[in-house]
C-alpha cells in the first residue's frame, strides 16, 4: 500500500468512528457544532496530509506507523486508555449537548472553544514544520537518525505538541456544548500529563544532547507554570 493511500485510509477511518457516534449519539444530523467541528478537524487533517506527502513524507510514514518495534510498553498502555477515552468522551459530549440536554453552554463560549481549536491546530502545525521526527508514539528514531530540536516553538517549551493538545482538548467540549465533556477532559489531564513527563525520561536517557537541551528550557508546556 503506498503512503498516500495509507494516509487518506487512516483520515476516511478517523472521520467515520469520530461521526458515527457523534451523530448517533445525538440521534440527528441537524447539529450545527457537530458539524463544523469535523470540518474543522478532518479539514485540518487533510491538508496536513497533502503537505506532509509534498514535504516531508518521511515524518507521514512515522505518523501513520501505528506499532513500532520498540514503542515502549507503557506508552501502548496510554494508547488503549486514549482510544478508550475518546470513544467514549465522543459519546458522551452529544448526549450531554444534545439528546439530554444536561448541560446549557452561552454561544460566545462555544466561539471561544472554536477559536481554542484553530489555535491549537496553528500551534501544532508549527511543531509539525519543525520536528521531522514527531512520532504518534514514545520511541527514539534512531533508524532516521533523530536529534533534539531546539529550534522553533521548541525554545519556549519542551513539549509544545502537548500544548496544542491541551488546547484542542479543551476546545472541543466547550465548542460542542458540554461542560460534563470539560469535566471528563479534566479527569483524563493527570494521564496526558505523566505521558509527558515519561516521554521526557525516555529522552533524557536515550536521546544524546536532551539533558543540554533541559538546562536551556525548564518549561514542559506552559512557560512560567510547568
Amino acid at each position: 500500500m503506498s503512503l498516500a493511500l495509507k494516509a487518506f485510509s487512516f483520515l476516511v477511518l478517523g472521520i467515520v468512528i469520530t461521526a458515527l457516534p457523534l451523530f448517533l449519539a445525538a440521534g440527528t444530523l441537524a447539529w450545527p457544532a457537530g458539524w463544523i467541528y469535523l470540518i474543522l478537524l478532518y479539514g485540518w487533517v487533510f491538508i496536513g496530509i497533502l503537505l506532509l506527502l509534498r514535504y516531508n513524507p518521511g515524518l507521514l510514514a512515522e505518523r501513520v506507523n501505528v506499532a513500532p518495534a520498540n514503542q515502549k510498553i507503557w506508552d501502548k498502555m496510554f494508547v488503549v486508555l486514549l482510544n478508550v477515552f475518546f470513544f467514549a468522551w465522543t459519546i458522551l459530549m452529544p448526549l450531554d449537548a444534545v439528546r439530554f440536554h444536561w448541560s446549557w453552554m452561552p454561544l460566545w463560549v462555544q466561539v471561544v472553544g472554536g477559536v481554542a481549536l484553530v489555535v491549537s491546530f496553528i500551534l501544532m502545525s508549527l511543531v509539525f514544520r519543525e520536528n521531522s521526527y514527531l512520532a504518534a508514539t514514545v520511541r527514539i528514531q534512531e533508524e532516521r537518525g533523530q536529534k533534539v530540536i531546539t529550534t522553533g516553538p521548541y525554545q519556549y517549551v519542551r513539549h509544545p505538541m502537548y500544548a496544542g493538545g491541551l488546547f484542542m482538548f479543551l476546545g472541543i467540549p466547550l465548542l460542542l456544548g458540554s461542560w460534563y465533556g470539560l469535566l471528563l477532559v479534566l479527569l483524563f489531564l493527570p494521564a496526558f500529563l505523566v505521558r509527558a513527563v515519561l516521554e521526557e525520561r525516555t529522552l533524557l536517557q536515550e536521546l544524546p544532547g536532551y539533558d543540554d537541551y533541559m538546562t536551556h528550557v525548564k518549561y514542559r508546556l506552559i512557560p512560567h507554570v510547568w
